[in-house]
């Protein structure tokens, strides 16, 4: 929650933000900080886990003496992590916590072997959630290790996110490549084969 205040035109600007920060899923971490800043700067603010509030510069520190004095004040921003957080968190976190989004797989080929450098393969995960994901490579069935490279999750900027892992290797005849997926959105890992017999044109799978 963001309240603001527009002073003069010479561009003073004072306002206040409530944050609710927690990363357990029961809540027991909850913490209320309810900050009171001016042109950009912090000048007090109140913080759950500590009880009372703190200044932060000469004349927040005076505010928070004053704040500090009036237990009405204290009581009610001690109480806002029931009141107030773990309310508004339940309400979101059934919104979004839960939630899953299958990723949309493509596996391409990046290189072809050339004699003097090796075929690079590369799989990527599209519009995925949640964040975690993982993408390993199967020769055969069998996992590999090593000539692997992968991003990070990248986020989209929109709660979904993507992820590329790169597979460098000598193509055998015979042999049956494939690229493996772990995802919340899955009861059981995607695994999408590579067929290098088809026409180059075609060569693109997507799996969704």
């Amino acid at each position: 929650m963001l309240s603001a205040f527009t002073g003069t035109a010479d561009g003073y600007y004072t306002y206040t933000m409530s944050e609710c920060v927690y990363s357990a899923s029961d809540y027991s971490d909850m913490v209320y900080l309810l900050s009171y800043s001016f042109n950009k700067v912090v000048d007090v603010q109140y913080n759950s886990s500590v009880g009372e509030c703190v200044g932060y510069t000469e004349v927040g520190v005076k505010i928070a003496e004053s704040f500090n004095k009036n237990q009405a004040y204290v009581q009610q921003a001690k109480a806002s992590v029931d009141t107030y957080c773990r309310p508004n968190a339940q309400v979101l976190d059934s919104s979004v916590r839960d939630k899953t989004v299958k990723p949309m797989i493509t596996l391409r080929s990046a290189r072809q072997a050339d004699g003097s450098r090796p075929a690079v393969l590369m799989c990527s995960a599209y519009e995925f959630y949640p964040k975690k994901i993982k993408v390993s490579w199967l020769r055969d069935g069998k996992e590999m290790t090593s000539d692997v490279t992968s991003t990070m999750e990248m986020a989209d900027g929109d709660w979904f996110y993507q992820i590329h892992s790169h597979l460098e290797y000598t193509p055998k005849s015979g042999e049956k490549i494939s690229c493996m997926v772990e995802h919340a959105s899955f009861s059981k890992p995607m695994i999408t084969d590579w067929d290098p017999s088809f026409p180059e044109g075609e060569r693109n799978k997507i799996a969704i």
